[in-house]
């Protein structure tokens, strides 16, 4: 107890602290050899509601709404489209997408320089073939109705603005959503633009898992695709989103199964 007392409590955004712990008093205190710390000792307990994971019919069904975006026949529609497509397949933050500048979508390549990272931070990602199409598609519809771009010019924009900000992306999202009729209801909140990159990172944790890959060496390379200083920032989903406790479930039962007799 002196040692948990003694460290600095941890902020909610690195998962639970250890003031969550004392959930578990009710069946600790079963046993009387087992100290249960007083609600709050150990600094607050932090908690960070679940993202909801998108199906694969809400992102289609989100990307036809986009389409049908006024006006019609205008670079919006392509415009919106492609920025929800691009974060749902590349795990981007909505700040990161937006401030793609044209010098920065390597379509030849297939790669983005993103450069407005937190704190800063620039990394490449690269982009998987079925995501060069579309996009490359986009850039042309944007060149035939805005002209050749400079490499300083932002990637996204509309037929009325060269370039679209946070608060229009957000605001257009959630339009969308409206139409789409998205609640809270039966989610575990309303779906949000920032869902589409929590949905990439819980995809690509079940597909690792179901190919029998060593999920823990993979997450290392996540942290560093998604931009994340810390490993410990991907993990969280382990514990977060009720779709990866079955991966949970699954790995303890292999340690289990695995361990020396009478090893509890």
């Amino acid at each position: 107890m002196a040692w948990a007392t003694a460290r600095p409590a941890r902020t909610a955004c690195c998962g639970p602290s250890p003031g969550t712990w004392t959930g578990t008093g009710t069946t600790a205190a079963l046993d009387s050899a087992t100290e249960v710390p007083a609600p709050g000792l150990l600094g607050p307990a932090g908690h960070r509601r679940p993202p909801h994971v998108y199906s694969d019919r809400e992102i289609g069904d989100l990307l036809e709404a986009a389409a049908g975006l006024s006006p019609p026949g205008g670079l919006r529609p392509h415009s919106y489209a492609t920025l929800f497509a691009l974060i749902a397949c590349t795990g981007l933050r909505i700040s990161e997408a937006l401030a793609l500048t044209c010098g920065d979508v390597d379509l030849a390549g297939g790669i983005l320089t993103v450069r407005a990272g937190k704190r800063g931070r620039t990394r490449l990602i690269p982009l998987h073939p079925t995501a060069l199409p579309p996009m490359r598609d986009y850039a042309a519809q944007r060149r035939r109705r805005c002209g050749p771009p400079q490499a300083g010019d932002a990637f996204f924009r509309t037929d009325r603005s060269d370039r679209i900000s946070y608060r229009a992306a957000n605001n257009t999202f959630i339009v969308l959503r409206g139409q789409l009729g998205w609640t809270a209801d039966g989610r575990t909140r309303a779906p949000r633009v920032h869902d589409l990159r929590h949905r990439m990172v819980v995809r690509r944790i079940q597909a690792w898992h179901a190919q029998g890959a060593d999920v823990d060496r993979e997450i290392a390379a996540l942290a560093t695709y998604l931009g994340h200083a810390e490993v410990r920032e991907v993990y969280w989903y382990m514990s977060a989103v009720p779709e990866l406790l079955s991966i949970i479930a699954d790995r303890f039962q292999g340690f289990a199964a695995h361990s020396p007799a009478g090893v509890s």
